[in-house]
């Protein structure tokens, strides 16, 4: 492989890993307000949140340029204020790949919490712990298994996603063009069939070793949290 490729895949490997960084505290807090919460309007936000799922990706890409693009709503004033720019930047590609991943990293973590027996809370609250001690001593531990395969499928996600990345990032080389752009760029080039099918092959191993890896340390966290 050439430069050009390894170059992709470094690049999609730093993204999908900053989007998941990014996207799994919010997805925690999201998945602890819809699993605990009743408010007006959950049902409205459960569906949001699982927006991308559905909808083609150049739509959530589309969507994010008209709102954080250089002459968005909000991407303009985070210019104006602070000199931010998303748009066709690995920054937006980070953005753009967790918006897509989002819904696959709530959905494991609100399964996990619904999974919690609220008993072994009470308990805990019942011998004087306070409520932030109780989320820290035992709900967040017995959601790890369930942050663990959210932040892995996310990761997987990322790795793969590319109809809201290449309209909200564009594919430029060295900046923006990652494992998916890449391979569509390839197809496009005279003889690039081969760099196109071994970028493929690349893409295919990482997210298996990512589902692997992901049902690997499921078990392993739901060892720990069951005391086992």
């Amino acid at each position: 492989m050439g430069h050009e490729e390894f170059q992709a895949i470094a690049l999609s490997l730093k993204v999908a890993a900053c989007s998941v960084l990014v996207g799994t505290p919010p997805a925690l807090a999201v998945a602890l307000l819809l699993a605990r919460c009743r408010f007006p309007g959950k049902t409205l936000i459960d569906a949001l949140v699982h927006l991308p799922l559905v909808v083609p990706p150049v739509v959530m890409g589309y969507l994010l340029l008209l709102c954080l693009g250089r002459r968005g709503a909000l991407g303009e004033w985070l210019y104006d204020q602070f000199g931010i720019v998303l748009a066709f930047r690995w920054t937006g590609a980070v953005l753009a790949a967790m918006v897509m991943s989002f819904p696959l990293i709530v959905r494991p973590i609100r399964l996990s919490i619904d999974a919690i027996d609220r008993r072994l809370e009470d308990a805990a609250r019942t011998l004087g712990a306070p409520r932030y001690w109780v989320f820290l001593s035992v709900t967040l531990p017995l959601t790890l298994p369930g942050i663990v395969v959210g932040a892995l499928l996310g990761f997987a996600r990322s790795l793969g996603e590319f109809g809201a990345t290449i309209t909200f990032a564009g594919s430029i080389s060295g900046e923006t063009r990652t494992l998916s752009s890449a391979i569509y760029a390839f197809m496009q080039m005279p003889n690039g069939d081969p760099a196109a099918l071994n970028l493929v092959l690349v893409s295919v191993a990482l997210s298996l070793l990512a589902l692997m890896v992901s049902e690997y340390l499921s078990r392993r966290a739901q060892a720990l949290a069951h005391g086992s």
